[in-house]
This record gives structure tokens, sequence and C-alpha cells, in this order.
């Protein structure tokens, strides 16, 4: 189910440190998090939809509006303090 973002959202922060507290020196990989003004979320990171899109488990679907993106493991940990309790 794709998300409808309604209204332009902005971003209203990032969650975790910047990619170069994470070892990104040239600027070229920077897989990001942030929060958006709407209370939703968006992710910069590598575009896997084609390589991982056969191994969705039974019953999910990835639609032509969507992409399977992919982070490094250390920019989700390192964002988890500020990703809010639901």
């Amino acid at each position: 189910m794709a998300v409808r973002l309604g209204r332009k959202p902005y971003i209203a922060r990032r969650l975790g440190v910047p990619p170069r507290q994470r070892g990104s020196l040239s600027g070229e990989t920077c897989p990001d998090i942030f929060e958006l003004s709407d209370g939703n979320f968006a992710v910069i990171g590598t575009d896997a939809t084609e390589t991982l899109r056969h191994a969705l488990p039974p019953g999910l679907v990835c639609s032509q509006d969507e992409r399977i993106v992919v982070i490094t493991r250390e920019t989700l940990l390192r964002a988890r303090s500020d990703i809010p309790d639901a």
C-alpha cells in the first residue's frame, strides 16, 4: 500500500547522526532516515527493488510506485534512539 503524502511535507529532522559521523567521507554514500512534517518517514538508501522483489514473503507485494530500499545496519542502529515510541 502506497503512503499518500497529501500536502507537500518537509523534512522535520534527521534520525540518528549525519553520514559523515558514520564514515561517509566522500559524501557519495549517504544512507539516511528523516522524519517528515506529516509524521511519515523518508529513507535514502540503495534501491534493491529488482534484487529483493522475488524474496518478499508470501502475500507481500511491492507496487509499481514503491521501492525496496536498503540502508546500512549502522544507519538504523544510530537512529534508534531518535525513533519515537508508538
